[in-house]
């Protein structure tokens, strides 16, 4: 109980974090997607693998008479410009971004490690395709907690509105449904954690909403509106930080799912490990593609990325504070699209692409402890599609 407990503090935690930090952004449900035509097939092959499409891995909680509501309520925003209308859109409309990957991720490793060889031989008859229902479920609660993490980082900070922004009504209604409807997403869960009876799974799962919570405060030193764009935050401490944001809870997941299925502690640290450098090769991923193919799109880039913060460690800080300088315009504000150019012209973008590769390998590493497989295979694919730049 004290476990749960731990996972409901952690949750509220969350949201405190997400409302007291959050500005409007635009909200990936992966943080980006590699090569989409590529990529969509890559997913495509590996579901077949688990058994079905990932896409309704929630459908039991979405079709639900408490989601259902929330839902209605949620078309009263139409019109507006709150966050939570694109979280909405992008669930429906968004196919570039995969909504299931992390749930995906955690199917098929479960399905290549197969069954331990300490597990009961009556747990066999709990099989599908490979995979243990409690290693579904999980998957589930897994995406349960991305979504609802999601959708609490779309509510709006009431005090830093501007005029352009709408109606206040709008913003407060809107941040109402998006407090909802991300902590009746959290409830299922916690919910769905329990029914797991693993007090281990329970623990690993907690502890990585608690890392998602300081992942959120540290991303968002970052932003425009809250750094002084000079910032030297240091590589080390810039992969800490995404760990805890963005690689954390799937490669927690990953291990889960195999205690899940009574795995040894070596098996259930490689799994771990191909979560975390999977996750970090596809943030990295993320952040190099407003810098490809000639692209120019100054304020879709983060100064919290990865090719700006390997620019500034391969500049150093006072050349760097130089470049901000001259692309700071009368109004004080930061020409993102010169920054970008600059940043282009450096050593920036190709270093992170060879940091995603590197960890790309790493992912690749960790899977030689599994026996051949269609879903081993899939696992690796994916790796290859996110190191892929053409």
């Amino acid at each position: 109980m004290s476990s749960i407990k731990c996972v409901m503090q952690s949750a509220g935690t969350l949201r405190h974090c997400a409302y007291s930090f959050c500005t409007r952004r635009t909200i990936s449900l992966f943080s980006g997607s590699p090569t989409t035509t590529h990529w969509s097939k890559v997913v495509s092959d590996a579901e077949k693998i688990v058994g079905y499409p990932t896409s309704f891995m929630s459908l039991r909680c979405l079709l639900s008479d408490e989601l259902s509501n929330i839902a209605m309520q949620v078309r009263k925003l139409v019109g507006t410009k709150h966050p939570l209308l694109n979280t909405a859109r992008a669930f429906v409309y968004d196919s570039r971004n995969n909504l299931q990957m992390r749930g995906l991720v955690v199917l098929l490793i479960s399905k290549a490690a197969g069954p331990s060889k300490l597990a009961d031989e009556s747990l066999q008859h709990d099989m599908v395709s490979g995979i243990y229902a409690s290693q579904r479920n999980l998957a589930e609660i897994t995406e349960l907690i991305n979504t609802a993490f999601l959708v609490h980082r779309g509510i709006v900070n009431i005090e830093e509105l501007k005029s352009c922004d709408g109606p206040l009504k709008d913003m407060q209604f809107g941040n109402k449904m998006a407090i909802l409807s991300g902590d009746f997403l959290l409830a299922n869960a916690c919910t769905g954690l329990a029914q797991l009876q693993n007090t281990k799974v329970v623990e690993l799962v907690s502890s990585a909403i608690g890392d998602l919570v300081q992942g959120i405060y540290y991303e968002n030193s970052y932003l425009p509106e809250k750094s002084s764009f000079t910032d030297d935050s240091g590589m080390a401490n810039w992969m800490e930080h995404i760990f805890l944001s963005h690689g954390a809870l799937l490669a927690k997941s990953c291990q889960a799912a195999m205690e899940l299925a009574r795995h040894e502690p070596e098996i259930q640290s490689m799994a771990f490990q191909y979560g975390k450098h999977m996750s970090l090769s596809y943030k990295i991923n993320s952040d190099i593609q407003p810098f490809m193919n000639g692209k120019q799109s100054g304020g879709s880039i983060s100064l919290n990325s990865a090719p700006v913060v390997l620019h500034q460690e391969s500049i150093g800080r006072e050349v760097w504070m130089e470049q901000v300088k001259e692309a700071q315009m009368k109004s004080n504000l930061i020409d993102l699209a010169k920054l970008q150019e600059a940043i282009k012209a450096g050593k920036g973008v190709t270093s992170a692409i060879d940091l995603c590769r590197y960890h790309g390998n790493k992912a690749l590493e960790t899977l030689h402890c599994f026996p051949p497989s269609k879903a081993r295979s899939a696992l690796e694919n994916i790796v290859y599609a996110v190191t892929r730049f053409s």
